[in-house]
């Protein structure tokens, strides 16, 4: 199983070489937020006024069944880019706290590294 991308070295990866471990894990994080479903269920939760949505706030703006719209929650979840919280039937949704800035940490090279 792919490491979470919580737990990715925050080092940009033009900063040296990736161990193939660390380039596994990174193409993993990126493989989950390559699909755009997953992108937009990211923005959808990212943007209710709470900071979170239950999958039945998710289904009618994206079009899709309550399935389809669980299985892609569920893969950003196992991936770190969501935490959820169960409350009686529901759960709900919020960004993992860093998911994403490690992410763009991890791509974003460093200026130095750019005018080397």
């Amino acid at each position: 199983m792919p490491t979470p991308i919580s737990e990715l070295c925050c080092s940009p990866v033009l900063a040296g070489p990736l161990t193939h471990e660390a380039a596994d894990d990174l193409a993993a994080a990126l493989k989950v937020v390559a699909d755009s479903t997953r992108l937009r269920l990211l923005g959808l939760i990212r943007t209710q006024p709470s900071g979170e949505a239950c999958t039945c706030d998710l289904t009618e703006p994206l079009g899709l069944t309550q399935p389809t719209v669980t299985h892609h929650l569920k893969v950003l979840f196992e991936a770190g880019f969501l935490e959820r919280e169960r409350r009686g039937r529901q759960t709900y949704y919020r960004i993992a706290t860093g998911s994403m800035a490690v992410l763009c940490q991890a791509l974003d090279p460093s200026p130095e590294l750019l005018s080397s």
